[in-house]
């Protein structure tokens, strides 16, 4: 058993999402587990918004909520969740989106499962999208994964077959952290109008590389918060290609026969999502054609710039 009084640290590192960040609180505040075995830190990563105010606000109408609002100026997720695990009090370390909402046993079920499988490192949970006003027709299974969409399998087990854990809901023991020096700031995530994403990928392929194991429980749940007027072509390009320009760093120390291997891979996809996006045509869905190949385009595309 785990026994400091805190034994969850919650890191939740924001950019310009006021609108919702206290929804993320809310659902904080509302745990199962007893607020005296966790804290929430925000980490606010140049937010140009009312964030600031909305957490000192929080933090004074919930003095029972163990919540600390920090800054860090170097623009990036990875640099904001490393200074939020730097400062954090917890043995588990959990990270979550500025626009998630945690289930009211979350934490509760997060630290039952590191108790149950001391031999686990990192836990990853079920993803729910909450579109808002509703889900767009032209969704598809095979593009929600970019909104955050995210159920591996319906039973706990280790991820296998290189798959991992989502960034808006992910867990890893602060020991396990501090053993791979926690995110690969070379891969920052949303860095102004860029993106170059992967950093979560990369995190738990190092855990793994380490032989750490990385499980999944389906009833760890979070949603995520997606504004449908938002989901433009530009804004699905932008997430898109961010994954293919955090492959081309992730994979640089392979060297040009890396960049070919992965150059194949993308091109078999691409081969694939043609012919998902046919099927769609076949089956009177026409809408959701056409975002699954730019799917594949786009992160060729950012794969290769």
């Amino acid at each position: 058993m785990i026994e400091n009084k805190c034994q969850v640290s919650v890191i939740i590192c924001s950019y310009n999402r006021a609108r919702y960040i206290q929804w993320a609180l809310e659902s904080m505040d509302g745990q199962s587990l007893a607020k005296d075995r966790f804290e929430v830190i925000v980490v606010d990563n140049n937010s140009t918004d009312n964030t600031a105010d909305v957490c000192r606000a929080f933090i004074d109408q919930h003095p029972t909520l163990d919540l600390t609002y920090a800054t860090e100026t170097n623009q990036g997720s990875s640099f904001a969740r490393n200074h939020g695990a730097s400062i954090a009090k917890g043995e588990i370390l959990v990270f979550m989106d500025d626009d998630a909402i945690a289930e009211h046993h979350f934490l509760e079920r997060i630290l039952a499962f590191f108790d149950q499988h001391p031999e686990a490192v990192g836990l990853g949970g079920r993803i729910i999208p909450r579109y808002i006003p509703e889900e767009p027709k032209w969704m598809s299974h095979f593009v929600s994964s970019l909104v955050g969409n995210f159920d591996y399998n319906k039973e706990a087990t280790v991820f296998k077959d290189g798959k991992y854990p989502l960034e808006s809901n992910m867990a890893v023991s602060s020991k396990a952290f501090a053993s791979i020096q926690g995110f690969n700031t070379a891969l920052p995530g949303v860095k102004g109008t860029i993106r170059i994403g992967g950093e979560g990928k990369d995190f738990f392929y190092r855990l793994m590389e380490k032989g750490g194991k990385i499980y999944y429980d389906p009833g760890v749940i979070v949603e995520h918060v997606v504004e449908t007027e938002k989901l433009t072509r530009e804004y699905m390009f932008r997430v898109a290609s961010g994954i293919g320009r955090g492959e081309r760093v992730r994979i640089a120390p392979e060297g040009n026969w890396g960049l070919i291997k992965k150059n194949g891979e993308y091109l078999f996809k691409l081969g694939a999502s043609i012919v998902l996006g046919l099927i769609y045509l076949l089956q009177g869905h026409p809408q959701k054609a056409m975002p699954v190949i730019h799917f594949r385009i786009d992160a060729l595309k950012g794969l290769n710039e």
